[in-house]
């Protein structure tokens, strides 16, 4: 004899209440890890250029004596590249460091996700320089202002690059430079204000060390001094000697004078240019 639809209906209804039932109390134990945000997350750059420039930055890290390793996006790259138009970047490079054996990993375009990605895959590794210079930051601030997520996602990547630092080079201090500023958009100066006094609490004076020289690159509002970035982003010579001469007193502190000999590897270029 059939049972009543009423029946039917009403056992129905009791057998998906138990399965959902089920399903809410599994779910919790399936997320047991918190979603990363984007400025954590190590990225390659999939072109074939950037990843023969990351093939010859591995090799560069096994050739000679490296104590102030240097890592960042174009900003940082162009001081010491063997690059036919940044020939006089290179001199002012070699006129201020020669001797501390400093090496340039920086690579242009690079964004924290991209650096996060270099440096977990190899460019620093058996390195063991005495100091990390870091910069990096302003191609994830890129040309348009962002909310208070955004700061938020790039200072915790800039943390996150400092702790792989620390991860893969437990005995150098860092250099965390602010993100210098730009005139493409004054609109993003706040931002980048906001960025660096949010990074300047994870310098603690001994092993991570803040260095914002942007009081001598740019006005209280942001606006660049005459001569200071060409192209309102990337630094002149006059501009990286600012760099340097924020660099130099801690470099001269933590490794003593400059050397008559260096015996840093090669300056390498963009592998496009060969």
């Amino acid at each position: 004899m059939s049972r009543p639809w009423c029946y039917r209906l009403s056992n129905g209804f009791a057998i998906t209440v138990v399965l959902l039932s089920a399903i809410s109390f599994i779910r919790p134990l399936v997320a047991v890890e918190p979603a990363r945000t984007s400025a954590h997350r190590a990225v390659p750059r999939m072109d074939s250029n950037s990843q023969l420039a990351h093939r010859q930055l591995l090799d560069k890290a096994k050739r000679g004596r490296i104590d102030v390793y240097f890592v960042g996006d174009s900003i940082t790259r162009r001081w010491g590249a063997t690059d036919p138009q940044y020939k006089d970047m290179l001199a002012n490079w070699k006129q201020n460091f020669f001797g501390w054996n400093a090496a340039n990993f920086g690579w242009g375009a690079d964004t924290i996700p991209n650096i996060l990605w270099r440096l977990e895959n190899g460019e620093l590794d058996g390195v063991n320089p005495k100091v990390i210079v870091v910069l990096a930051g302003t191609n994830d601030v890129g040309g348009q202002p962002g909310n208070d997520a955004k700061v938020a996602d790039i200072v915790s990547g800039i943390q996150a690059i400092v702790d792989g630092c620390q991860k893969k080079a437990p005995k150098a201090v860092i250099i965390l430079t602010a993100i210098f500023p730009r005139n493409d958009n004054m609109a993003v100066m706040p931002m980048i204000d906001r960025i660096n006094d949010r990074i300047a609490r994870l310098g603690d004076g001994k092993k991570v060390r803040f260095l914002n020289v942007n009081h001598k690159l740019a006005d209280k509002d942001g606006k660049l001094f005459d001569g200071m970035m060409g192209d309102k982003l990337h630094p002149t010579v006059k501009g990286y000697q600012v760099w340097a001469d924020g660099l130099k007193p801690l470099l001269t502190e933590l490794l003593g004078p400059r050397a008559e000999s260096d015996q840093a590897p090669p300056p390498t270029g963009n592998p496009s240019a060969s």
